[in-house]
């Protein structure tokens, strides 16, 4: 079975409390409110989730957005509960990462929600992950996550406000990136050491981040091999960025993922098949499960 492991669907839950809320982030009508970003005009049509289902193949793992903030909101738990609640009523082929406050973390809430089986395991925002302080801080999330065998999703958290006008483009291109780079230093820095068994996964390749092993050892940083609990998602990128990372961490390390609606899947005929069947199962499940011909995960 082939899986994109990074969607986004809002379902109706979720978009009808955006619009009843005053402060960032919030929706009125489809327009996207959010403090570091110009507003967005959300297409309707990428929250359908009938016309979503019929465009997918295989299991897809759908993450809630977290440039708009909510894990960071002091309201966020709220609206982490109408995540969750109305995206495990979705139907197949739809799964999802939980979400967790990184405001005010509840161990307790989180431990409860990756006892469902269609949850993968949690995502959090780069933004609460960006030095080996802020990933001590999580400590209390990452030691329940640990315990229940799941992995955890590194995604692009919000951007902050900037002076003048920026294109529409700029968050992803410069914050995202920005951010994804620094989760992935602090991870290597702290994370490990703290979380010795957790796999990992950093959104858009993580950055590119791996590709500057050379300047880091250049400047004194560690130079290790390869973490092999720890992937890479594509979202955004297509064949020089893969191949080149591939090259620094091993094909075994990347996982497709589309960033569906704001991106396009890759295609299956033009990447090792391994990228959308045996390292997700890996990053999902760990090095215990193989995919057979009949798509049948094995011990």
């Amino acid at each position: 079975m082939l899986i994109d492991c990074h969607q986004h669907l809002w379902p109706e839950a979720l978009v009808e409390a955006l619009r009843r809320r005053d402060t960032f982030p919030y929706l009125r009508d489809w327009t996207l409110y959010l403090a570091g970003e110009n507003p967005y005009q959300v297409d309707p049509a990428a929250h359908d989730v009938g016309r979503r289902r019929a465009a997918e193949s295989g299991r897809v793992l759908l993450s809630l957005s977290s440039p708009l903030g909510i894990e960071h909101a002091p309201d966020g738990a709220d609206l982490i509960d109408v995540w969750h609640t109305s995206a495990l009523e979705l139907p197949d082929p739809f799964h999802l990462w939980a979400a967790a406050s990184v405001h005010e973390p509840d161990p307790e809430a989180l431990a409860r929600v990756l006892r469902e089986d269609r949850v993968a395991g949690l995502q959090l925002p780069a933004t609460a992950l960006g030095g080996p302080d802020a990933i001590v801080r999580l400590a209390p999330l990452l030691d329940v996550l640990e315990r229940s065998g799941k992995p955890l999703l590194v995604h692009p958290g919000p951007a902050a406000a900037e002076d003048g006008e920026l294109p529409d483009w700029w968050p992803a291109l410069v914050p995202y990136v920005a951010q994804m780079h620094r989760s992935w230093m602090a991870w290597h820095v702290a994370g490990r050491k703290l979380h010795p068994a957790l796999r990992i996964a950093f959104v858009a390749l993580a950055g590119l981040a791996p590709l500057h092993h050379e300047r880091l050892a250049a400047r004194g940083g560690p130079v290790e091999p390869p973490d092999p609990n720890v992937f890479y998602e594509t979202s955004s990128y297509r064949a020089a960025a893969i191949e080149a990372l591939a090259g620094v961490v091993g094909p075994a390390a990347i996982v497709h993922g589309s960033d569906r609606p704001y991106a396009q899947p890759l295609d299956p005929a033009e990447f090792p098949p391994a990228y959308f069947t045996i390292n997700p199962q890996n990053l999902l499940r760990g090095y215990g499960y193989a995919v057979t011909e009949s798509n049948q995960q094995v011990p």
